[in-house]
């Protein structure tokens, strides 16, 4: 009898244990649906800001990127009382959105390129929302060119040129860059293509240019 009573009583600990591990569970799963949904709401205003800032539209910029780094800062505070939520790849890609907005705005516009420490984010996802910002470059670029400003373009195209000579000398491996190589590959293809396009626009407008002064000289004659 005396053993069974041991027995129910070591059950009985083992029971509480459950318990309070249910309870510490229960509580994670809470904060980890609270990340998800303000990752989710920082990806989303930081593709409505992306889309703002190809519209030139500062006053929804600006309102955007308050919003967004009140958001990140929400993020980093809920998730970072738990590391492996923190370091989760959804709350990092919407961290990384996160930098490539601010870079791509700091480079449209003509200001300081934010650091890894001011937006508070961790190097590997820095260099990820680096790479990113610069491809959207692309979709800048292609727009300017569209209204012959090709002096512009070409600035943005040396911004490019700039992040991707950076990138290439990061060669550590992809579990410390978390994966930072594609990023890089596909920015090198990005940065090609970008390239021949603005050079094909270079070429035609000077071609125009030409052709033009030949039909005032013809006119004058």
């Amino acid at each position: 009898m005396k053993d069974n009573k041991l027995f129910s009583q070591e059950m009985s600990k083992l029971f509480d244990i459950g318990d309070q591990i249910r309870e510490s569970l229960s509580d994670k799963t809470r904060i980890r649906d609270d990340v998800l949904t303000r990752s989710r709401q920082l990806i989303r205003l930081c593709a409505n800001t992306i889309r703002a800032i190809h519209r030139n539209n500062l006053d929804e910029i600006t309102l955007l990127l308050e919003e967004s780094t009140s958001c990140a800062a929400d993020l980093r505070q809920c998730a970072g009382r738990n590391t492996d939520l923190y370091f989760a790849g959804y709350t990092q890609d919407a961290l990384k959105e996160f930098v490539e907005v601010n870079v791509l705005y700091s480079i449209v516009y003509r200001l300081d390129i934010p650091s890894h420490i001011d937006l508070q984010v961790e190097p590997a996802t820095y260099l990820k929302g680096l790479s990113e910002a610069a491809t959207e470059l692309r979709r800048t670029i292609l727009d300017i060119i569209r209204t012959d400003h090709l002096d512009e373009a070409e600035r943005l195209l040396g911004a490019l040129d700039e992040i991707y000579n950076l990138l290439i000398t990061m060669d550590f491996p992809d579990a410390i860059t978390a994966g930072l190589r594609r990023n890089t590959d596909i920015l090198r293809s990005v940065r090609e293509r970008t390239r021949g396009d603005l050079t094909m626009s270079i070429r035609h407008q000077r071609l125009e240019k030409v052709l033009e002064r030949i039909g005032k000289l013809q006119g004058k004659s």
